[in-house]
């Protein structure tokens, strides 16, 4: 394994994209590389380990803050790890909030299909139910 790496060789081993190691570095999550005399960017292992962290915690959903949180606990390696756990039970409730959401919206949207007769659009019934505001309960949670 080098011991330097350039951003095109990190971006290949994380699967991160080349703008967004740069967005990383420059909101912070990424602590900014050292540069070579043509001012090349020069990433360590560390960097490398810090970017895979940052893409599971983004596949996962983590939110930016969320994964500020985390990042300021990992460097605490001797407390205990009750905080990290809140957070994920967080996201965790989060989820499970939007996993409610969609499963109202399937519904709604499979009972306006299910109601369709196959006419024409000026007796359609998904159109009708889409005009009518008052089925549109699931979508006012989310403000």
């Amino acid at each position: 394994m080098p011991e330097k790496y350039s951003i095109g060789h990190l971006a290949k081993e994380t699967g991160c994209k080349i703008p967004t190691i740069r967005y990383y570095e420059k909101i912070g999550l990424l602590p900014e590389p050292e540069r070579s005399l043509s001012n090349t960017r020069l990433y360590r292992s560390s960097h490398l380990k810090r970017v895979a962290f940052l893409q599971h915690c983004r596949e996962l959903g983590f939110t930016q803050d969320q994964i500020r949180e985390l990042l300021g606990l990992t460097g605490h390696t001797d407390l205990s790890c009750e905080a990290i756990t809140e957070i994920a039970i967080s996201h965790l409730d989060d989820i499970n909030v939007r996993i409610s959401r969609l499963t109202s919206l399937k519904a709604e949207l499979e009972n306006m299909i299910a109601s369709c007769s196959g006419g024409t659009i000026g007796e359609c019934r998904i159109v009708e139910t889409l005009a009518d505001h008052s089925h549109a309960h699931c979508l006012k949670q989310d403000h």
